[in-house]
């Protein structure tokens, strides 16, 4: 067994609003996704025939934000095979080993907010324009720097 050294999800999920990633960010690390969703087409089932519970699952995934990267990275197949493990998982009898998938697919496939902010993905705000690419294009500071929060004292007062 390895031991020592970053694993793939060590340490805290990435910032969009640290100061230290701004400059990722403005080199395009996070990638914005549109509020509305997908409004591509929606890749064949890749796998053997699906079931409609499967079928459904298919049809509502491919509608989230997140499903713009999935086009993008060519990731039809791990989402139907999240959609399938899913489906067995909300079975009444399913082995635990079976959940813990869905929950890596989850991650992975970015649904969850830990997943989210690894894969540097964000949700624009409905106001926001879906082609702004990270934090500093919306023209919002990041956050304030350590000299703004700084209170300034005059010389001789209270001590």
């Amino acid at each position: 067994m390895p031991r020592g050294g970053a694993r793939t999800v060590s340490g805290p999920p990435p910032d969009p609003n640290s100061l230290r990633q701004a400059k990722a960010a403005e080199a395009g690390g996070w990638k914005t996704l549109p509020a509305e969703g997908y409004s591509g087409e929606v890749p064949e089932w890749p796998l053997t025939e699906a079931t409609p519970r499967e079928q459904t699952i298919w049809d509502d995934l491919w509608a989230k934000p997140q499903a713009v990267m999935w086009a993008e990275l060519g990731q039809a197949l791990e989402v139907a095979l999240f959609c399938r493990t899913l489906a067995e998982a909300e079975r009444p009898d399913a082995r635990a080993d079976i959940k813990k998938m869905v929950r890596g697919y989850l991650d992975s496939l970015g649904l969850s907010v830990s997943g989210m902010l690894r894969n540097r993905w964000k949700i624009a705000p409905a106001s926001e324009v879906a082609a702004l690419e990270g934090p500093a294009a919306a023209g919002a500071p990041l956050r304030r720097s350590a000299r703004d929060r700084l209170k300034v004292v005059p010389s001789g007062e209270g001590a």
